[in-house]
Protein backbone atom coordinates (compact mmCIF):
# COMPACT_ATOMS: atom_id res chain seq x y z
CA UNK A 1 0.00 0.00 0.00
CA UNK A 2 1.78 3.22 -1.40
CA UNK A 3 2.17 5.88 1.88
CA UNK A 4 1.72 9.61 1.79
CA UNK A 5 4.47 12.22 2.48
CA UNK A 6 4.30 11.84 6.39
CA UNK A 7 4.17 8.19 6.17
CA UNK A 8 0.71 7.04 6.25
CA UNK A 9 -0.89 4.44 4.59
CA UNK A 10 -3.17 5.08 2.01
CA UNK A 11 -5.42 3.09 -0.48
CA UNK A 12 -4.25 4.63 -3.61
CA UNK A 13 -4.22 3.13 -6.92
CA UNK A 14 -0.97 4.59 -7.90
CA UNK A 15 2.09 6.76 -6.57
CA UNK A 16 0.74 9.21 -9.17
CA UNK A 17 -2.45 9.56 -7.22
CA UNK A 18 -0.31 9.80 -3.68
CA UNK A 19 1.97 12.15 -5.17
CA UNK A 20 -0.60 14.69 -6.47
CA UNK A 21 -2.90 14.08 -2.78
CA UNK A 22 0.41 15.19 -0.85
CA UNK A 23 0.50 18.25 -3.30
CA UNK A 24 -3.04 19.13 -2.64
CA UNK A 25 -2.48 18.88 0.83
CA UNK A 26 0.37 20.64 0.95
CA UNK A 27 -1.45 23.75 -0.82
CA UNK A 28 -4.07 23.36 2.38
CA UNK A 29 -1.28 23.54 4.92
CA UNK A 30 0.62 26.88 2.95
CA UNK A 31 -2.51 28.47 2.46
CA UNK A 32 -2.19 28.32 -1.43
CA UNK A 33 -4.89 30.79 -3.66
CA UNK A 34 -4.64 27.19 -6.01
CA UNK A 35 -5.64 24.55 -3.49
CA UNK A 36 -8.94 23.60 -4.73
CA UNK A 37 -7.30 22.81 -8.34
CA UNK A 38 -5.08 20.91 -6.96
CA UNK A 39 -7.77 18.25 -5.86
CA UNK A 40 -8.67 17.70 -9.95
CA UNK A 41 -5.56 15.75 -10.51
CA UNK A 42 -5.91 13.72 -7.75
CA UNK A 43 -8.99 12.31 -8.93
CA UNK A 44 -7.98 11.71 -11.84
CA UNK A 45 -5.14 9.84 -11.16
CA UNK A 46 -7.65 8.12 -9.12
CA UNK A 47 -10.96 8.19 -8.98
CA UNK A 48 -12.27 6.30 -6.36
CA UNK A 49 -9.26 7.46 -3.77
CA UNK A 50 -11.31 8.07 -0.85
CA UNK A 51 -8.90 10.02 0.83
CA UNK A 52 -9.09 12.48 -2.13
CA UNK A 53 -12.80 12.79 -1.64
CA UNK A 54 -12.94 13.64 2.51
CA UNK A 55 -10.25 16.33 1.20
CA UNK A 56 -12.74 17.27 -1.04
CA UNK A 57 -15.27 17.77 1.38
CA UNK A 58 -13.17 19.44 3.90
CA UNK A 59 -12.02 22.04 1.83
CA UNK A 60 -15.64 22.83 0.84
CA UNK A 61 -16.35 22.75 4.14
CA UNK A 62 -14.02 25.13 5.27
CA UNK A 63 -15.37 28.46 3.61
CA UNK A 64 -18.15 27.93 6.19
CA UNK A 65 -20.27 28.70 3.04
CA UNK A 66 -23.79 26.52 3.57
CA UNK A 67 -24.28 26.78 -0.18
CA UNK A 68 -21.08 25.01 -0.37
CA UNK A 69 -22.74 21.64 2.37
CA UNK A 70 -24.61 20.18 -0.42
CA UNK A 71 -21.44 19.38 -2.72
CA UNK A 72 -19.99 18.49 0.48
CA UNK A 73 -21.82 15.87 1.41
CA UNK A 74 -22.00 14.41 -2.17
CA UNK A 75 -17.83 13.92 -1.96
CA UNK A 76 -18.56 12.90 1.92
CA UNK A 77 -20.99 9.93 -0.12
CA UNK A 78 -18.45 9.26 -2.73
CA UNK A 79 -15.40 8.76 -0.36
CA UNK A 80 -17.46 6.17 1.97
CA UNK A 81 -18.63 4.24 -0.90
CA UNK A 82 -14.72 3.96 -2.26
CA UNK A 83 -13.36 3.32 1.57
CA UNK A 84 -16.00 0.83 2.43
CA UNK A 85 -14.57 -1.28 -0.27
CA UNK A 86 -10.48 -0.37 -0.29
CA UNK A 87 -9.87 2.14 2.71
CA UNK A 88 -7.63 1.95 6.16
CA UNK A 89 -9.39 2.44 9.70
CA UNK A 90 -7.68 5.68 9.78
CA UNK A 91 -9.50 6.72 6.42
CA UNK A 92 -12.62 5.74 7.48
CA UNK A 93 -12.36 7.70 10.84
CA UNK A 94 -11.44 10.71 7.95
CA UNK A 95 -14.82 10.37 6.87
CA UNK A 96 -16.43 10.14 9.60
CA UNK A 97 -15.39 13.45 10.70
CA UNK A 98 -16.20 14.48 7.56
CA UNK A 99 -19.50 13.49 8.27
CA UNK A 100 -19.58 15.02 11.78
CA UNK A 101 -18.28 18.28 10.66
CA UNK A 102 -20.72 18.37 7.96
CA UNK A 103 -23.68 18.03 10.70
CA UNK A 104 -22.63 20.30 12.36
CA UNK A 105 -21.23 18.03 15.55
CA UNK A 106 -18.02 19.92 16.21
CA UNK A 107 -17.28 18.28 19.26
CA UNK A 108 -17.65 14.59 17.44
CA UNK A 109 -15.35 16.02 15.08
CA UNK A 110 -12.47 16.98 17.27
CA UNK A 111 -12.85 13.84 19.38
CA UNK A 112 -12.44 11.63 15.97
CA UNK A 113 -9.76 13.72 14.73
CA UNK A 114 -7.89 13.51 18.21
CA UNK A 115 -8.58 9.93 18.12
CA UNK A 116 -6.72 9.38 14.88
CA UNK A 117 -4.06 11.44 16.03
CA UNK A 118 -3.68 9.09 18.87
CA UNK A 119 -2.78 6.30 16.51
CA UNK A 120 -1.03 8.16 14.00
CA UNK A 121 0.33 11.55 15.26
CA UNK A 122 1.54 12.44 11.90
CA UNK A 123 -1.44 12.73 10.12
CA UNK A 124 -0.91 16.30 8.94
CA UNK A 125 -4.46 16.74 7.42
CA UNK A 126 -6.08 15.47 10.98
CA UNK A 127 -3.61 17.67 12.92
CA UNK A 128 -4.93 20.97 10.72
CA UNK A 129 -8.44 20.10 10.45
CA UNK A 130 -8.21 19.34 14.45
CA UNK A 131 -6.35 22.97 14.85
CA UNK A 132 -9.08 24.86 12.64
CA UNK A 133 -11.98 23.86 13.95
CA UNK A 134 -11.41 24.28 17.50
CA UNK A 135 -9.82 27.49 16.78
CA UNK A 136 -13.29 28.19 15.21
CA UNK A 137 -15.52 27.23 17.77
CA UNK A 138 -13.32 28.74 20.42
CA UNK A 139 -11.31 26.13 22.12
CA UNK A 140 -7.90 27.49 22.46
CA UNK A 141 -6.96 25.00 24.73
CA UNK A 142 -7.54 22.04 22.22
CA UNK A 143 -5.51 23.60 20.15
CA UNK A 144 -2.67 23.40 22.47
CA UNK A 145 -3.68 19.91 23.33
CA UNK A 146 -3.79 18.47 20.11
CA UNK A 147 -0.25 20.49 19.23
CA UNK A 148 1.47 18.99 22.15
CA UNK A 149 -0.26 15.44 21.61
CA UNK A 150 1.72 15.39 18.54
CA UNK A 151 5.26 17.49 18.60
CA UNK A 152 6.93 14.74 20.33
CA UNK A 153 6.62 12.27 16.87
CA UNK A 154 7.68 15.14 14.56
CA UNK A 155 10.83 15.24 13.16
CA UNK A 156 11.89 18.15 11.79
CA UNK A 157 12.71 18.33 8.20
CA UNK A 158 9.32 15.81 7.57
CA UNK A 159 6.98 17.66 5.47
CA UNK A 160 4.55 19.37 7.02
CA UNK A 161 6.84 20.51 10.29
CA UNK A 162 6.27 23.52 9.60
CA UNK A 163 2.54 24.08 9.49
CA UNK A 164 3.15 22.35 12.89
CA UNK A 165 5.51 24.87 14.15
CA UNK A 166 3.54 27.36 13.21
CA UNK A 167 0.05 25.92 14.81
CA UNK A 168 2.26 25.82 17.80
CA UNK A 169 2.84 29.03 17.59
CA UNK A 170 -0.87 30.42 17.13
CA UNK A 171 -2.41 28.19 19.57
CA UNK A 172 0.25 29.02 22.10
CA UNK A 173 -0.53 32.90 21.54
CA UNK A 174 -3.86 32.45 22.19
CA UNK A 175 -3.27 31.00 25.60
CA UNK A 176 -0.68 33.85 26.81
CA UNK A 177 2.20 31.68 26.55
CA UNK A 178 3.80 34.63 24.11
CA UNK A 179 7.50 33.77 24.14
CA UNK A 180 6.64 30.25 23.36
CA UNK A 181 4.55 31.40 20.20
CA UNK A 182 7.18 34.04 18.86
CA UNK A 183 9.79 31.28 19.06
CA UNK A 184 7.52 28.70 17.21
CA UNK A 185 6.50 31.01 14.62
CA UNK A 186 10.15 32.22 13.99
CA UNK A 187 11.64 28.69 14.05
CA UNK A 188 8.08 28.33 11.11
CA UNK A 189 9.77 31.20 9.24
CA UNK A 190 13.31 30.47 9.25
CA UNK A 191 12.37 27.43 7.42
CA UNK A 192 10.11 29.09 5.00
CA UNK A 193 9.55 32.58 4.87
CA UNK A 194 6.48 32.49 3.30
CA UNK A 195 4.44 30.13 5.94
CA UNK A 196 1.63 32.61 6.08
CA UNK A 197 0.20 30.95 9.38
CA UNK A 198 3.76 31.41 11.54
CA UNK A 199 3.59 35.45 10.42
CA UNK A 200 0.22 35.17 11.52
CA UNK A 201 1.19 33.89 15.15
CA UNK A 202 3.83 36.08 15.45
CA UNK A 203 1.78 39.33 14.34
CA UNK A 204 -1.04 38.17 17.15
CA UNK A 205 2.13 38.23 19.55
CA UNK A 206 2.88 41.74 18.32
CA UNK A 207 -0.44 43.14 18.76
CA UNK A 208 -1.03 41.22 22.29
CA UNK A 209 2.33 42.81 23.38
CA UNK A 210 1.40 46.16 22.01
CA UNK A 211 4.42 46.33 19.62
CA UNK A 212 2.97 48.27 16.42
CA UNK A 213 6.35 49.90 14.93
CA UNK A 214 7.82 46.16 15.20
CA UNK A 215 4.29 44.71 13.53
CA UNK A 216 4.11 46.92 10.89
CA UNK A 217 8.23 46.39 9.79
CA UNK A 218 7.65 42.69 10.23
CA UNK A 219 4.53 42.47 8.12
CA UNK A 220 6.17 44.82 5.71
CA UNK A 221 9.61 42.31 6.08
CA UNK A 222 7.75 39.39 4.57
CA UNK A 223 5.00 40.64 2.06
CA UNK A 224 7.01 40.05 -0.81
CA UNK A 225 6.82 35.94 0.32
CA UNK A 226 3.02 36.29 -0.26
CA UNK A 227 2.89 35.54 -4.01
CA UNK A 228 0.36 32.91 -4.58
CA UNK A 229 -1.49 33.15 -1.13
CA UNK A 230 -5.07 32.91 -0.40
CA UNK A 231 -7.54 34.81 1.51
CA UNK A 232 -4.92 34.60 4.38
CA UNK A 233 -2.94 37.10 2.91
CA UNK A 234 -5.44 39.37 3.14
CA UNK A 235 -5.91 38.99 7.46
CA UNK A 236 -2.17 39.76 7.54
CA UNK A 237 -2.52 43.26 5.82
CA UNK A 238 -5.58 43.69 8.45
CA UNK A 239 -3.34 43.07 10.85
CA UNK A 240 -0.65 45.86 9.65
CA UNK A 241 -3.87 47.98 9.76
CA UNK A 242 -4.95 47.49 13.06
CA UNK A 243 -1.36 48.46 14.24
CA UNK A 244 -1.80 51.37 12.19
CA UNK A 245 -5.00 52.24 13.84
CA UNK A 246 -3.60 51.69 17.03
CA UNK A 247 -0.66 54.27 16.22
CA UNK A 248 -3.80 56.50 15.13
CA UNK A 249 -2.65 56.40 11.50
CA UNK A 250 -6.48 56.44 10.15
CA UNK A 251 -5.75 57.24 6.51
CA UNK A 252 -2.88 54.10 6.35
CA UNK A 253 -5.77 52.06 7.87
CA UNK A 254 -8.00 53.14 5.14
CA UNK A 255 -5.96 52.52 2.58
CA UNK A 256 -4.67 49.37 3.26
CA UNK A 257 -8.70 48.46 3.58
CA UNK A 258 -9.17 49.97 0.01
CA UNK A 259 -6.04 48.54 -1.94
CA UNK A 260 -5.27 45.39 0.06
CA UNK A 261 -7.69 43.52 2.06
CA UNK A 262 -10.79 44.94 0.99
CA UNK A 263 -9.91 45.51 -2.38
CA UNK A 264 -12.58 44.69 -4.85
CA UNK A 265 -10.75 44.34 -7.76
CA UNK A 266 -8.69 41.49 -6.65
CA UNK A 267 -9.02 37.98 -8.26
CA UNK A 268 -9.71 36.39 -4.76
CA UNK A 269 -12.15 38.98 -3.40
CA UNK A 270 -14.25 38.76 -6.99
CA UNK A 271 -13.63 35.13 -6.56
CA UNK A 272 -15.06 34.80 -2.89
CA UNK A 273 -16.76 38.28 -2.03
CA UNK A 274 -18.55 37.25 0.97
CA UNK A 275 -15.63 34.52 2.20
CA UNK A 276 -16.18 35.34 5.83
CA UNK A 277 -12.60 36.44 7.40
CA UNK A 278 -12.34 39.04 4.48
CA UNK A 279 -15.91 39.55 5.65
CA UNK A 280 -14.89 40.01 9.59
CA UNK A 281 -11.71 42.06 8.63
CA UNK A 282 -13.81 44.40 6.98
CA UNK A 283 -16.85 45.15 9.25
CA UNK A 284 -14.35 45.04 12.13
CA UNK A 285 -12.01 47.86 10.71
CA UNK A 286 -14.56 50.23 9.53
CA UNK A 287 -16.19 49.58 12.88
CA UNK A 288 -13.32 50.48 14.82
CA UNK A 289 -12.60 53.47 12.67
CA UNK A 290 -15.99 54.64 13.29
CA UNK A 291 -15.62 54.39 16.82
CA UNK A 292 -12.71 56.69 16.34
CA UNK A 293 -14.71 59.27 14.10
CA UNK A 294 -13.69 58.42 11.04
CA UNK A 295 -15.53 58.92 8.22
CA UNK A 296 -15.55 55.84 5.81
CA UNK A 297 -18.05 56.59 2.90
CA UNK A 298 -19.99 54.09 1.42
CA UNK A 299 -17.82 51.38 2.57
CA UNK A 300 -20.62 49.82 4.03
CA UNK A 301 -22.75 49.28 1.35
CA UNK A 302 -21.10 46.54 -0.68
CA UNK A 303 -20.62 44.63 2.85
CA UNK A 304 -24.54 44.60 3.60
CA UNK A 305 -25.10 43.45 -0.05
CA UNK A 306 -23.09 40.30 1.07
CA UNK A 307 -24.77 40.90 4.56
CA UNK A 308 -28.35 40.06 3.29
CA UNK A 309 -27.90 37.48 0.79
CA UNK A 310 -26.47 35.44 3.37
CA UNK A 311 -29.21 35.77 6.13
CA UNK A 312 -30.03 32.13 7.26
CA UNK A 313 -26.59 31.04 6.82
CA UNK A 314 -25.25 30.23 10.28
CA UNK A 315 -21.88 27.91 9.62
CA UNK A 316 -20.04 30.86 10.61
CA UNK A 317 -21.30 32.32 14.21
CA UNK A 318 -18.36 34.53 14.41
CA UNK A 319 -19.14 36.18 10.81
CA UNK A 320 -23.07 36.97 12.19
CA UNK A 321 -22.37 40.55 14.35
CA UNK A 322 -20.10 41.81 11.43
CA UNK A 323 -22.72 41.15 9.01
CA UNK A 324 -25.16 42.67 11.50
CA UNK A 325 -22.51 45.85 11.72
CA UNK A 326 -22.96 45.62 7.76
CA UNK A 327 -26.70 45.99 7.64
CA UNK A 328 -27.56 48.36 10.36
CA UNK A 329 -24.57 51.02 9.29
CA UNK A 330 -26.00 50.72 5.73
CA UNK A 331 -29.54 51.46 7.30
CA UNK A 332 -30.88 48.06 6.08
CA UNK A 333 -33.54 47.96 8.90
CA UNK A 334 -35.61 45.72 7.38
CA UNK A 335 -33.11 43.11 6.46
CA UNK A 336 -31.54 43.36 9.76
CA UNK A 337 -34.61 42.69 11.10
CA UNK A 338 -35.48 40.00 9.03
CA UNK A 339 -31.78 38.58 10.06
CA UNK A 340 -32.77 38.70 13.81
CA UNK A 341 -36.00 36.96 13.51
CA UNK A 342 -34.02 33.99 11.66
CA UNK A 343 -31.45 33.79 14.31
CA UNK A 344 -33.88 33.54 16.83
CA UNK A 345 -35.71 30.75 14.79
CA UNK A 346 -32.10 29.16 14.44
CA UNK A 347 -31.41 29.18 18.00
CA UNK A 348 -35.10 27.44 19.25
CA UNK A 349 -34.03 24.20 20.80
CA UNK A 350 -36.44 22.50 18.62
CA UNK A 351 -35.15 24.29 15.66
CA UNK A 352 -33.49 22.46 12.57
CA UNK A 353 -30.20 24.35 13.00
CA UNK A 354 -27.29 22.12 12.70
CA UNK A 355 -25.34 19.90 15.63
CA UNK A 356 -23.53 22.45 18.47
CA UNK A 357 -24.90 25.68 17.12
CA UNK A 358 -28.38 26.95 18.09
CA UNK A 359 -26.75 27.16 21.86
CA UNK A 360 -24.52 29.23 20.57
CA UNK A 361 -26.19 31.22 18.35
CA UNK A 362 -28.65 31.40 21.43
CA UNK A 363 -26.24 32.65 23.89
CA UNK A 364 -23.44 34.26 22.19
CA UNK A 365 -24.68 35.42 18.04
CA UNK A 366 -27.72 36.35 18.92
CA UNK A 367 -27.74 38.92 21.64
CA UNK A 368 -24.64 40.07 20.43
CA UNK A 369 -26.28 41.03 16.97
CA UNK A 370 -28.97 42.76 19.04
CA UNK A 371 -26.93 44.79 20.51
CA UNK A 372 -24.92 45.72 17.15
CA UNK A 373 -28.33 46.58 16.17
CA UNK A 374 -29.67 48.79 18.97
CA UNK A 375 -26.01 50.34 19.18
CA UNK A 376 -26.29 51.88 15.65
CA UNK A 377 -29.75 52.79 16.25
CA UNK A 378 -28.75 54.34 19.26
CA UNK A 379 -30.30 52.73 22.28
CA UNK A 380 -27.38 52.59 23.90
CA UNK A 381 -28.75 51.40 27.39
CA UNK A 382 -30.15 48.54 25.07
CA UNK A 383 -27.50 47.28 23.71
CA UNK A 384 -25.71 46.88 27.04
CA UNK A 385 -28.41 44.90 28.62
CA UNK A 386 -28.93 42.61 25.20
CA UNK A 387 -24.89 42.28 25.45
CA UNK A 388 -24.62 41.98 28.94
CA UNK A 389 -25.04 37.93 29.35
CA UNK A 390 -23.39 37.07 26.49
CA UNK A 391 -20.29 38.41 28.04
CA UNK A 392 -19.09 34.87 29.37
CA UNK A 393 -20.14 33.16 26.01
CA UNK A 394 -18.43 35.22 23.14
CA UNK A 395 -15.39 33.09 23.01
CA UNK A 396 -17.47 30.08 21.91
CA UNK A 397 -18.58 32.11 18.42
CA UNK A 398 -14.76 31.38 17.65
CA UNK A 399 -12.15 34.12 16.27
CA UNK A 400 -8.83 35.47 18.34
CA UNK A 401 -8.32 37.88 20.98
CA UNK A 402 -7.60 40.45 18.45
CA UNK A 403 -10.97 39.40 16.27
CA UNK A 404 -13.23 39.19 19.42
CA UNK A 405 -11.80 42.45 20.62
CA UNK A 406 -13.91 44.55 18.15
CA UNK A 407 -17.08 42.64 20.01
CA UNK A 408 -15.71 44.27 23.68
CA UNK A 409 -14.99 48.08 22.10
CA UNK A 410 -18.88 47.28 21.03
CA UNK A 411 -20.21 46.67 24.52
CA UNK A 412 -17.58 49.05 25.82
CA UNK A 413 -18.89 52.13 24.09
CA UNK A 414 -22.43 51.48 24.48
CA UNK A 415 -21.94 51.21 28.28
CA UNK A 416 -20.22 54.96 28.09
CA UNK A 417 -22.82 56.21 25.84
CA UNK A 418 -25.37 54.86 28.04
CA UNK A 419 -23.89 56.13 31.50
CA UNK A 420 -23.38 52.72 32.55
CA UNK A 421 -19.95 53.03 34.63
CA UNK A 422 -19.92 49.80 36.19
CA UNK A 423 -20.50 47.87 33.15
CA UNK A 424 -17.49 50.00 31.27
CA UNK A 425 -15.26 48.83 34.82
CA UNK A 426 -16.88 44.89 34.31
CA UNK A 427 -15.56 45.58 30.48
CA UNK A 428 -12.10 46.84 31.04
CA UNK A 429 -11.17 44.69 34.25
CA UNK A 430 -12.02 41.49 31.37
CA UNK A 431 -9.87 42.90 28.97
CA UNK A 432 -7.03 44.34 31.53
CA UNK A 433 -7.15 40.85 32.85
CA UNK A 434 -6.35 38.63 29.94
CA UNK A 435 -4.61 41.47 27.39
CA UNK A 436 -0.80 42.29 28.72
CA UNK A 437 -0.68 46.00 27.62
CA UNK A 438 -2.66 47.88 29.94
CA UNK A 439 -6.43 49.32 28.35
CA UNK A 440 -4.36 53.36 28.98
CA UNK A 441 -2.25 52.53 26.36
CA UNK A 442 -5.07 50.77 23.48
CA UNK A 443 -7.14 53.28 21.66
CA UNK A 444 -10.26 51.73 21.51
CA UNK A 445 -10.20 51.89 25.64
CA UNK A 446 -7.59 54.67 26.94
CA UNK A 447 -10.63 57.04 27.09
CA UNK A 448 -13.14 55.13 28.88
CA UNK A 449 -10.54 54.12 31.57
CA UNK A 450 -9.04 57.31 31.98
CA UNK A 451 -13.02 58.32 32.93
CA UNK A 452 -14.28 55.13 34.60
CA UNK A 453 -11.09 55.88 37.02
CA UNK A 454 -11.78 59.12 37.89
Amino acid sequence: MPRDAQGNAVSAASESAVRAYDHAVEGYLTFRADTAQRLSPVLAADPEFGMGHVLKGCLLMAPFDAAFVPRARDALAEARRHLSRAGTERERAHAEALSSWVEGEIDRALAIWEEILEDHPRDVLAFRLHHFNAFWSGRPERMLAGVERVLPHWPAGLPGWGAVLACRAFANEECGSYAVAEASGREALALDPGNLWAAHAVAHVMEMQGRRGEGIAFLDGLERHWEGANNLAHHLWWHRAMFHLERREFDTALGLYDRRFRDLASPLVAAMPDFTTDVQNAASMLFRLELRGVAVGDRWAELADKAEARIGDWLSPFTLPHRMMALAAAGRWAAAGRMLEALREAARPSSNCAGMAAPVLRDAALPVCEAVLAHRRGDFAGAVAAMRPALGAMHRLGGSHAQQDVLEQLFLDAAMRAGSAEDARTLLERVAGRHPVPPSRRIGYADAARLVEH
